[in-house]
């Protein structure tokens, strides 16, 4: 588990909160409530003077896993739109989680049955205020 601070825009913050509300009154996973331990850690700021480097819903990133060496692209999105094919993962899988609220050139761990994997966020992108007025509707 990491123990540095996380940074979420309020605007994530509160989608987050209704999504949990509303998945954790049918059942409590391990994923949810880790989700959970995240945003009542999170320091909540206001979107518009978030750093453009901090993980958040629709940022797109560029992990390596520092044991292995492989990168992996992923934009960080809410469950429905989520598509590993693609590279959109849901804020809900582990790896969402994990780097929810991190910033480059962070290091985040999470436990995995094969054990603990170590990411280095090599990279974080924003929308284009274009992209990010479609992906705020489609939340």
């Amino acid at each position: 588990m990491n123990n540095k601070p996380i940074y979420i825009p309020s605007e994530d913050h509160a989608k987050l909160r209704l999504l949990l509300g509303a998945l954790l009154a049918h059942k409590k996973s391990p994923n949810l409530l880790s989700l959970m331990g995240e945003l009542n850690r999170a320091v909540v700021v206001d979107p518009q003077t978030i750093s453009p480097m901090v993980v958040r819903l629709g940022s797109s990133v560029v992990l390596r896993d520092l044991d292995s060496g492989e990168k992996d692209h992923y934009t960080l999105c809410l469950p429905e739109r989520s598509n590993p094919e693609t590279g959109m993962i849901s804020v809900l899988a582990p790896i969402g989680t994990a780097i929810l609220g991190y910033s480059e050139n962070d290091v985040v761990e999470w436990e995995t049955p094969g054990g603990t994997r170590r990411l280095e966020i090599q990279k974080v992108e924003q929308p284009q205020p274009t992209e990010q007025r479609a992906f705020a509707l489609q939340t």
